[in-house]
């Protein structure tokens, strides 16, 4: 199924409004039976910062589209340029305690499965098993001509060595990875190829426009269908990729409890909005539960 290119969405008046009650969530917690759908929001508290929540990446910036990437040079000299320097900051990036909670969630039994949208590993990091990236990793680089997979590590040492000095200071990091550069500070930045056979190699993540797996999305669609509940944790679910297994759930007559601050493109179909911080709110929730955020 192909992702749309949707970069904004304007709630609906007659949304339900949010609240402060986390009640919901550690309800279906203590059922059991969780499936997690994450978003940007959950990483802000790590320093990368969302798409469409105050301060949002999307006022400032657009995130590359496969057509454009495929399209030419420049754009991919470009896009690399940024990737690169971003992945400076974004590879620093630690889980913060909302990606804590989750793992400990899992540990204690109380979640089936944890579905991610985002491209940043924080949920592994912290400890979870199983997690299905659905837009991919940025950890990952893939040739678009030979289909081999290498390290994203390695591909930064290779363009540090074809680019000796690029230090251009960046107006902000985006949930992508992608730093915020202008074009003479893009200047003349060496891509490289494929070590296997010299072709374009690409960041092994979802852009807009390009299609989400079809072997991954029916894995996620299983995991809602077997699930009890859908727990979303920090996203707007303005994309369809998303938003779909919101839409799966509540057809099914399963609970779906959103935990984000700003209103999304799922309320309509969820039990509950909780305006809430992630890190405090399911912190609170791990408290309510017995639920030791550092392994016990």
């Amino acid at each position: 199924m192909r992702m749309r290119p949707t970069l904004s969405w304007t709630p609906e008046e007659d949304l339900p409004p949010g609240t402060t009650d986390l009640q919901p969530v550690a309800d279906a917690l203590r059922a059991g039976g969780v499936v997690v759908l994450s978003g940007a929001g959950i990483s802000t508290e790590s320093g990368i910062p969302d798409y469409r929540g105050e301060g949002g990446s999307l006022s400032r910036h657009t995130p590359m589209t496969y057509q454009d990437f495929t399209a030419g040079v420049h754009a991919r000299r470009r896009y690399w340029a940024r990737s690169h320097l971003g992945w400076r900051t974004f590879g620093r990036a630690r889980p913060n305690a909302g990606h804590r909670a989750v793992a400990a969630f899992a540990r204690h039994g109380l979640l089936s499965g944890v579905i991610t949208q985002n491209v940043d590993g924080l949920h592994q990091a912290a400890g979870s098993e199983g997690v299905v990236e659905l837009h991919g990793s940025l950890s990952r680089v893939v040739c678009l001509s030979c289909r081999a997979l290498s390290s994203r590590r390695e591909l930064a040492r290779r363009l540090e060595e074809a680019n000796p000095g690029f230090s251009p200071v960046a107006a902000g990091i985006n949930p992508d990875g992608d730093a915020d550069l202008t074009d003479e500070q893009v200047g003349d930045f060496r891509v490289v190829p494929c070590t296997v056979c010299g072709g374009v190699l690409k960041p092994d993540v979802v852009f807009f426009g390009e299609n989400v797996p079809a072997p991954r999305v029916e894995h996620c669609r299983r995991l809602v269908q077997e699930a009890s509940s859908l727990l979303v944790l920090g996203s707007s679910l303005t994309v369809m990729s998303g938003l779909r297994f919101v839409r799966q759930a509540a057809e099914a007559g399963k609970p779906v409890v959103i935990v984000n601050q700003d209103p999304t493109r799922g309320d309509r179909h969820a039990l509950t909005r909780i305006a809430l911080p992630l890190g405090p709110a399911l912190t609170t929730v791990a408290d309510q539960l017995a639920v030791s955020l550092d392994g016990g």
